[in-house]
């Protein structure tokens, strides 16, 4: 049995991560095996294909790293119970079919293309079009399975700290069209890159360590003025926990109705989530404001216990409110009930969080260390006097008006 279909039929025979043979690389690698026992039209069509698309991925040097990376990625009852940390809690069958898969995987990725080239069933008759092909390099394997020498706890721990399936891939989601979706390229903004406002970030930093240390904590509302960093103060915090499992799924406002259908995709999970709405605003009670008034108490789809809510907006009571609400009507006769009714969905937030407008004094604070941080050489003389210009025209001192400045000054 030459090694080119040993190494087919070990991978037909993957159990527990059978589940890599659907990505794009395996798959291709695994058809580009069964080839070289067909004709020689077939196999070299499925060496061209497969040589494409290795270098379409990037990965044409390392297709040792490529393979095993997609048993990093893949979901199955092992890596589910790892990234719980319960993986010694499996059955020793189970535990001893994974070892099985991963020695399969490595002795996969070990598989050179010229030991694939030789060892196809006909190679005597491509020769002269086979030295020609194109190889890739094997390169090195993904980084817990360098030394793997059959003990799974190197591997376990990789689970444990970056969770499985997709959601050790990405780090960032949206809900869309009933689903979760990964956000390819998100926002890595981190903790360390804001100037002021510490006392509030300290408040959602703090609430966030207790909610991955199990303790008590809450639903977070950050509201107050446009570009004081709200926003960005969530996702900070998100990449800031995201080694100790924590992931973000940005819920758009108009779809908080699918709440519980998110709740049951993340409830199992053995990954933390923070649920980000962002803007929260209502001009008034709706079908979505009653939703997620559910959602913070008292709901039969309540949030599970591996997610908060973070919310931002501008106001305070999120629902706009008239002077007319407040003034009695003779077709209401409950007026103060209805009022209270607009002001009850911000008291369901445990902690909310006020991010006001900077004075003055705050706002150059800002420019002054965003602009040498930048390596500008002005004056704090001359960022003054052109921060307020700035500040000026655009309607108003916030540290989204300090970053536009600072970068306008680099251009």
């Amino acid at each position: 049995m030459n090694k080119v279909y040993k190494t087919r039929l070990a991978l037909s025979s993957l159990s527990v991560f059978r589940g890599i043979l659907n990505r794009s690389v395996p798959k291709a690698f695994y058809e580009l095996l069964g080839a070289a026992e067909k004709t020689p039209e077939e196999f070299l069509s499925a060496y061209g294909r497969f040589y494409s698309l290795i270098c379409e991925r990037r990965c044409s040097d390392r297709l040792a790293y490529s393979l095993t990376e997609a048993a990093l990625f893949d979901e199955n009852c092992f890596t589910r119970a790892a990234a719980a940390g319960k993986a010694d809690e499996l059955p020793e069958s189970v535990l001893c079919a994974v070892r099985r898969d991963c020695k399969v995987i490595l002795a996969a990725s070990e598989l050179s293309a010229d030991e694939l080239i030789k060892g196809c069933g006909f190679y005597d008759e491509i020769a002269e079009v086979a030295d020609l092909l194109p190889r890739w390099n094997m390169g090195e394997r993904a980084e817990c399975f360098k030394a793997f020498d059959g003990s799974l706890d190197p591997i376990a721990q990789y689970y444990r700290k970056n969770g499985c399936g997709m959601f050790a891939r990405y780090k960032a989601f949206v809900w869309r069209d009933g689903d979760i979706q990964p956000i390819l390229h998100h926002d890595k903004i981190e903790i360390d890159d804001f100037t002021g406002y510490e006392l509030q970030r300290s408040k959602v930093v703090e609430n966030t360590r207790a909610f991955i240390e199990g303790r008590s904590c809450n639903n977070v509302l950050l509201y107050g003025d446009m570009g004081t960093g709200k926003s960005s103060t969530v996702k900070a915090v998100a990449n800031e926990f995201r080694s100790d499992g924590l992931r973000i799924v940005e819920m758009p406002k108009e779809r908080l109705i699918d709440f519980p259908l998110l709740v049951d995709k993340i409830a199992a999970l053995p990954m933390k989530f923070i649920i980000f709405i962002d803007d929260l605003s209502f001009n008034e009670q709706d079908k979505t404001y009653t939703s997620l008034k559910a959602v913070l108490e008292g709901g039969l789809a309540a949030r599970p216990r591996n997610a908060l809510i973070y919310a931002t907006s501008n106001r305070r009571h999120i629902v706009k409110e008239k002077l007319s609400d407040r003034s009695y009507s003779v077709d209401d006769i409950n007026t103060r009930d209805n009022m209270q009714e607009s002001l009850s969905l911000s008291d369901r937030f445990g902690l909310t969080v006020c991010y006001s407008a900077p004075g003055k004094k705050e706002f150059l604070e800002i420019v002054f260390a965003m602009a040498r941080e930048k390596g500008i050489k002005l004056s704090d003389k001359e960022l003054a006097e052109g921060a307020e210009r700035f500040a000026l025209a655009k309607g108003g001192r916030s540290p989204r008006c300090a970053k536009q400045y600072v970068e306008a000054l680099l251009v």
